[in-house]
């Protein structure tokens, strides 16, 4: 007598191995964090290039200035989380062994997270003193 599992499908085979599409908000978000960056280093090296030369005060007006400070959160949000991204899939791609890797991935993000709020505090403390 023929087995079950030989009458059935593929795809039915397949259903059950795995959270399919787990990976698609993953790769979207990664996708959609380049696609922001892409303007805003654009705007950033564009700035800089522009500041070359300035003094500090200068560097510290345009920085306050309501459209920079805004400008340079959104792209220290942006690569952050492209950056705990790519990380993340380093670390799922190379180390095997389960408590290392959760250990990895949660210091990760803790270590990315506390960069970019204290990378956007400095921008804000500048933005609402300078000037």
């Amino acid at each position: 007598m023929a087995d079950d599992q030989d009458f059935r499908s593929p795809l039915k085979k397949a259903k059950g191995l795995g959270a399919a599409h787990a990976g698609v908000h993953h790769w979207m978000a990664q996708r959609i964090t380049a696609l922001a960056l892409i303007p805003l280093v654009v705007w950033l090296v564009y700035s800089i290039v522009d500041l070359k030369g300035a003094s500090y005060a200068e560097f510290m007006a345009w920085t306050a200035s309501p459209i920079n400070a805004v400008l340079m959160i959104f792209f220290v949000i942006a690569s952050f989380y492209h950056g705990v991204l790519g990380a993340q899939v380093v670390v799922e791609d190379y180390i095997k062994c389960k408590c290392l890797k959760m250990t990895k991935l949660i210091a990760h993000k803790l270590f990315f997270t506390a960069l970019a709020i204290a990378t956007i505090f400095s921008i804000l403390k500048i933005a609402f003193t300078a000037g």
